[in-house]
């Protein structure tokens, strides 16, 4: 594959290497003269200086025939910009976008540009996983299909607690995948009864999420 990164910080940097170190063309853009001057001493002429945003640095980088933008700069604005124009504009087929405000995705998803990594946000998801109880937690966002897979706790006292799987009443478009107690983990089947402290794994469309929530926990009954 041919990959522009842009943004020659560390994310990009290391990614760069890897990218190489299987094989793939790379090229990246970065608009701070010395860490270019550093980028050039280790990577030599994949490295091209200037703003990525600008039209004919995209150019000159070969924009066009990319089949993946990454663009991991430490500016959210520069991040969209450069994702829309790469797509729109010169239809490169992928974009992956760093995220380095939380509050700023909702601008990313308004412009559909996806995916989105944020490590704040990623972070935040684990230290919420290592809570006792914790509430619905999205761990993976599929959204092209249309599909999230998600955790949650179920708690004593809600409608799932002591109930097999099959007498759930589940909505039609979630699945439990996944089940862990103290005792170990089991894929859900129909029979499974639930427990209050379970750790729960599903696979669902985000517009079953409420009737899932107040089945499993987050919405007693």
């Amino acid at each position: 594959m041919y990959i522009l990164i842009a943004g020659g910080g560390k994310v990009g940097a290391n990614l760069a290497g890897v990218l190489i170190a299987q094989g793939h063309e790379v090229t990246m853009l970065d608009s701070d003269r010395e860490r270019y001057r550093l980028l050039e001493e280790r990577f030599g002429t994949i490295v091209r200086y200037g703003d990525a945003t600008e039209l004919a640095l995209l150019e000159r980088a070969g924009v066009e025939r990319a089949s993946l933008l990454v663009a991991v700069t430490g500016d959210d604005e520069d991040n969209l910009v450069v994702s829309q124009v790469a797509r729109d504009k010169y239809g490169v087929p992928k974009v992956i976008a760093r995220v380095n405000d939380p509050r700023n995705q909702p601008h990313f998803d308004m412009l559909d540009i996806y995916p989105t990594v944020s490590a704040t946000n990623t972070i935040l998801t684990l230290v919420e996983h290592e809570l006792p109880q914790h509430e619905l937690l999205t761990l993976l966002d599929l959204r092209r299909e249309n599909l999230e897979i998600v955790e949650f706790v179920v708690e004593a006292g809600t409608a799932a607690a002591g109930r097999a799987v099959h007498e759930l009443g589940l909505p039609s478009q979630a699945r439990l995948i996944w089940i862990s107690r103290e005792a170990g983990s089991e894929i859900a089947r129909g029979d499974t009864v639930l427990q209050a402290g379970d750790q729960v794994i599903a696979i669902l469309a985000p517009n079953a999420e409420p009737a899932l929530r107040r089945l499993l926990g987050a919405e007693p009954v």
